[in-house]
């Protein structure tokens, strides 16, 4: 039987590309686009994306997942704010949209795999553990976001931009006339659209903006907030109160209602710890040296991570790191290969 594959398409060119490349060996495709329930009426694209990929032989199913993605991303992302932790939805959305329910209407619709357009490689040893690796292209590694799939997941994944750079994917859609839908690239928080965070959890349910005391670390009173959800660790902006140094953001206190803040040379530490873990194959029986990385947009760095227990973790850092936030991933690698994941809990 004819292996069919899915591709997960957003009308962007990173997707375009993929169905270029997995049509050019001949696979069997069907491309699924799936609404959030969050796109703006005029960023509903569907009918261009079924037209668009029609033309290159591929049938185009829409599926609406609204409700799935409002309950395992939105109430998740609101939850965590209201509990003064700093939320990352892409890596809720991959496990549990894009290769969980969403590779459930793949399945349903003949498919046993799922191909996205993110930058990342994942391969198979010889005893059959899948095993996930950073893409080619530093600037575009989207490794991180994958950290918590597991293996089941791992084994249906394909990605086929994982050997390719940005500016490559970007040359062969020039070269065969690949035109997308859209030219924006994915947002990190794609269901808020104009990206006032705080203005979007006051309208979810269990966000109240309270305001209450900004303190320095001995617990002097500062000023004053108009919300925790508008704040996040190492945050300098919108503090506005008048100091010998900038004040940032050192702890989000949601039992009484206080915003901690200190200077710059306050935001370090060397340690953190982390919970429910996925590492991708076996859970280490012993601290090991690893890299880490504490939010996207971070360069990993050395670490010792110690495993707790199956879903726990301490890491100390071999240099101190500013902006440990709790809420966000902490990933580890061993060179190009990512090991596993959590959310960091406190540091």
């Amino acid at each position: 039987m004819t292996d069919r594959i899915a591709i997960a398409v957003s009308g962007g060119v990173d997707s375009l590309v993929c169905a270029h490349l997995l049509k050019q060996q001949r696979c069997d495709l069907l491309g699924l686009h799936f609404l959030t329930g969050y796109e703006k009426p005029e960023d509903r694209m569907a009918r261009r994306i079924v037209a668009l990929f029609a033309s290159l032989g591929i049938p185009v199913a829409i599926v609406d997942l609204g409700a799935a993605f409002k309950k395992q991303v939105v109430d998740y992302f609101s939850d965590a704010y209201a509990n003064g932790l700093t939320p990352n939805p892409c890596l809720v959305c991959n496990p549990l949209i894009k290769f969980g329910v969403l590779f459930e209407e793949a399945e349903k619709r003949g498919a046993s795999r799922l191909a996205t357009g993110h930058y990342a490689q994942v391969t198979s040893d010889p005893n059959g553990v899948y095993r996930l690796y950073k893409g080619v292209d530093p600037a575009k590694d989207q490794s991180y976001f994958l950290a918590r799939l597991n293996q089941a997941q791992l084994a249906r994944a394909v990605f086929p931009l994982g050997t390719w750079t940005k500016a490559e994917v970007m040359a062969l859609a020039d070269q065969k006339g690949l035109q997308p839908v859209t030219c924006r690239e994915s947002q990190d928080v794609c269901f808020i659209q104009d990206g006032d965070y705080a203005q979007f959890l006051t309208t979810q349910a269990g966000i109240r903006p309270q305001p209450g005391d900004i303190v320095d670390t001995a617990g002097r009173r500062v000023g004053r907030h108009n919300g925790l959800h508008r704040y996040t660790i190492g945050q300098r902006r919108g503090i506005d109160c008048p100091a010998s140094q900038a004040y940032y953001v050192v702890r989000i206190d949601i039992r009484q209602n206080r915003l901690v803040v200190g200077f710059k040379d306050e935001l370090t530490t060397d340690r953190c710890r982390v919970r429910d873990m996925n590492w991708i194959h076996d859970t280490p029986s012993a601290p090991l040296a690893v890299q880490t990385r504490i939010r996207y947009r971070h360069r990993a760095v050395p670490a010792a991570v110690t495993p707790v227990g199956r879903d726990k973790a301490w890491v100390r850092f071999d240099v101190p790191q500013a902006a440990v936030t709790p809420g966000q991933g902490a990933v580890f690698y061993r060179g190009d290969e990512v090991i596993g994941g959590g959310w960091i809990s406190d540091s």
